[in-house]
């Protein structure tokens, strides 16, 4: 095809460099990144118009690379520019320099079948020629469109035909766009397999990214190479890890990136009733792999394809299983096919699938870290139109234990939020939503927040504990015992680098012990919220069974969800009950084996980073003496009765929202609760307001009596005139209405507290007397 364009230069002037992945954030802008030096030697400004050619020719807008990408001869691309230039990661292409010249008319199809935009909105085109401006373009071209809330929520069209006919083109805001009625022929040369889904479309997994590259991209593209080397390419690769980590994406991301026929089974559709349907099913697929090589078999959730043999009762599923060993086992033509599993249960797959030869290499699709969460919000957020004052950096570091899944429900349900907020406001009408409302919309920071109070995550649902919201000024007294647990949790997470570079290891657990009510629970609660961490609160009976091996089984897995949602605080109220000193029971070892595997457990954390152990207690010494040693229970934070100071605090915390008659009245309270414990200061304060409403409510009855007293009597006249309910006159009706009630506003007067602070210090005595009594 001849070009139109001229050059800024001679016709020698190009350059030649290697394909590199984009930043997530240049995904879907039609922007290539060279280094400053390249910029030079083209005599290239940022945002002039190159032209890139590999075994197609396409262009975009040229931006300078990161620091971190520079002196290396590459450029940085999208998977949809590779895919338009007919290039991949790490071969050679070669650029020029170009002067663009703005497209008049582009007609556009549809990839997909039933996504024409004939039956769509003018907001909705107004809005997609928006989204295109500034873009590079020729005809065959794929060019796409992001819609909110998801990184999969994209459109994309073949650019069917341009004017002018030929040569790059600039998509500007005289640019007319006209869509076919027909989506675009499949058979286009930028389309790929794997629904459009790009290496810039997954975040928090460049590691695993480029390991499962290694091992399945290299065969498929480079079989030479192993022809070589006079080795057997990978024949499968088993993806494991929790729901909604990536393992699909990431499937169809690779079958994309490298043009391979791409087959996606679920285990469950391959199992059928008649005898030898379900082995036939799986040859067929393994037959189709093989005639559209290269190809990728994705057997998603393979668990239930191929179960442990000797756990299982039924014959069929053993001959899937042994005919799935056997295709494997006949995959031959140097990496032609590749089978790629995925499975949250892989100790439940077969032993046989899982050596070298079948499914060769076992990655870690795990939950993502701080980093790999921004990254995975920016990817979700990069099509939504965000107030400046959203924050993705602190969106993810308060996301802890969130996959890609949760992230993405997250994005949705503050779009949701904004939708909420600005429907009322809008003028809805016959024509649809009015432009400038439909472009000036927006997402908040507080839709974001309140977003975060719907969606919890998903590796903890299961023991997911709803925190109150106590926060550390909600807690009176107690500022040694604050800063104490804020060493012993916040610091390793907000200081990692200080106790890497002195050879610190954090606590791992943190014994709260002290009489009942003195706040052990609360404190406990109120770290979780300041910390802003996963909170998994963990009570005795939930984990005894009388089954044995389900109570260590509990044990566990609530270890196992803490550890994929870290950092995470699990809390052990009352841990006595748990874990109590062994062989001072007469049961049946049930608490005995449940300390074993706490014991077990705990030692196990120095491999979690971010996993804190919290035990409360008012009984330490019925612990195991196992627990109490350093390295399992490292901090024991006494939690004594609040002195004068603390107990002043706690009074005020809990009568700050009281009608309290005279201030002055904490002053006086102070001295006559020595000894009080926080839960009773907060009963002797509920106590009195509870008695200024019963005075209340005694002053209104009599207010409404004497008013009864007051009000005229019904006539006989106006008796007689009633003839029945449905014929009494308006004037009787008022008259039958009771008086208005009149207001009384409680106050908590010097009485009440005294009369609260009676009953229970009658009560204290009452519980030392029994403790005595039953020898305690």
């Amino acid at each position: 095809m001849s070009e139109t364009n001229n050059l800024a230069g001679s016709p020698e002037n190009k350059l030649t460099l290697r394909v590199a992945e984009a930043a997530v954030r240049d995904a879907g802008r039609t922007i290539a990144r060279i280094d400053p030096t390249d910029l030079k030697l083209l005599g290239l400004k940022i945002g002039d118009t190159i032209e890139i050619k590999g075994s197609r020719t396409t262009g975009a807008k040229v931006m300078p690379a990161f620091s971190d990408d520079r002196g290396k001869r590459l450029i940085l691309i999208d998977g949809l520019i590779r895919a338009n230039a007919g290039t991949a990661l790490g071969e050679a292409i070669q650029i020029r320099k170009i002067e663009g010249v703005t497209a008049k008319v582009l007609l556009l199809a549809p990839t997909d079948d039933g996504s024409t935009t004939s039956n769509r909105s003018t907001q909705h085109q107004l809005y997609l020629k928006r989204s295109l401006e500034g873009m590079i373009v020729k005809a065959g071209d794929v060019v796409r469109v992001n819609f909110v809330g998801s990184g999969e929520s994209f459109q994309e069209f073949v650019v069917q035909e341009t004017n002018p006919p030929e040569g790059l083109l600039v998509v500007g805001p005289s640019t007319g766009l006209n869509f076919a009625q027909t989506s675009a022929d499949r058979k286009q040369p930028a389309r790929r397999s794997g629904g459009g889904i790009t290496y810039e479309d997954i975040g928090g997994l460049s590691r695993q990214l480029d390991r499962i590259r290694e091992m399945i991209e290299l065969p498929l593209r480079y079989p030479e190479l192993f022809e070589r080397l006079g080795i057997d390419p990978p024949k499968g690769v088993l993806l494991y890890g929790p729901p909604g980590s990536g393992k699909t994406l990431i499937a169809r991301a690779v079958a994309n990136e490298t043009s391979a026929h791409f087959i996606s089974v679920s285990g469950p559709e391959i199992i059928q009733k008649f005898y030898g349907e379900s082995e036939a099913n799986l040859r067929k697929i393994f037959q189709e792999a093989t005639s559209q090589a290269p190809s990728i078999i994705f057997l998603d959730e393979i668990d239930s394809l191929a179960p442990h043999r000797e756990q299982v009762q039924g014959e069929v599923e053993k001959r899937v299983v042994g005919t799935l060993l056997t295709l494997m086992d006949g995959l031959k033509g140097r990496g032609a096919v590749v089978v790629i599993g995925a499975t949250n249960l892989p100790n439940n797959l077969d032993p046989a699938l899982r050596r070298p030869g079948r499914f060769d290499r076992e990655i870690s699709i795990g939950v993502p870290d701080r980093p790999g969460r921004e990254e995975i919000l920016t990817i979700y957020t990069r099509s939504m139109p965000l107030s400046p004052e959203v924050d993705i950096s602190r969106l993810a570091s308060i996301t802890h234990g969130f996959v890609g899944a949760d992230l993405a429900a997250l994005c949705r349900e503050a779009a949701l939020s904004a939708m909420r907020r600005v429907i009322p406001n809008m003028e809805l009408g016959t024509a649809g939503i009015p432009y400038e409302q439909f472009v000036n919309l927006d997402v908040r920071m507080t839709d974001f927040l309140a977003a975060l109070k719907e969606i919890e995550p998903s590796a903890i649902r299961e023991v997911y504990t709803e925190v109150p919201d106590v926060t550390w000024d909600k807690i009176g007294g107690l500022d040694d015992v604050k800063e104490a647990l804020r060493e012993a949790v916040e610091w390793p997470l907000n200081y990692p680098d200080l106790f890497e570079q002195t050879d610190t290891k954090p606590p791992r657990g943190v014994l709260l012990y002290g009489p009942p009510g003195c706040g052990k629970t609360l404190l406990a609660q109120a770290m979780a919220t300041e910390s802003e961490i996963n909170f998994i609160s963990v009570k005795g009976p939930e984990l005894l069974s009388k089954w044995v091996g389900e109570s260590e089984k509990a044990v566990r897995e609530i270890f196992k969800k803490a550890r994929q949602a870290a950092p995470c605080i699990i809390f052990f109220d009352e841990i006595d009950a748990v874990a109590p000193a062994r062989g001072m029971r007469a049961t049946d070892g049930v608490t005995d084996r449940v300390v074993a595997q706490l014991l077990t457990e705990i030692d196990g954390i120095e491999d979690s980073a971010g996993l804190i152990i919290l035990g409360a207690t008012n009984r330490p010494e019925m612990l195991d003496p196992a627990l109490m040693r350093p390295g399992r229970f490292d901090l024991k934070i006494a939690i004594p009765a609040p002195d004068a100071v603390a107990r002043h605090k706690i009074l005020e915390v809990h009568t700050a929202s009281k009608p309290i008659a005279d201030l002055t009245l904490l002053d006086w309270l102070v001295p006559l609760t020595d000894g009080l414990v926080g839960a009773e200061l907060e009963a002797l304060c509920n106590r009195a307001s509870l008695n200024s409403i019963r005075r209340a409510i005694a002053q209104l009855k009599k207010a409404q009596e004497e008013a009864e007293k007051l009000a005229p009597p019904a006539t006989a006249t106006s008796k007689a005139k009633a003839t029945g309910p449905t014929r009494r006159s308006a004037d009787a009706s008022k008259k039958a209405q009771p008086p208005e009630r009149p207001t009384i506003i409680p106050e908590v007067l010097k009485e009440d507290f005294e009369e609260s602070l009676a009953k229970i210090l009658a009560n204290r005595q009452l519980t030392a007397a029994n403790g005595l009594a039953n020898g305690l």
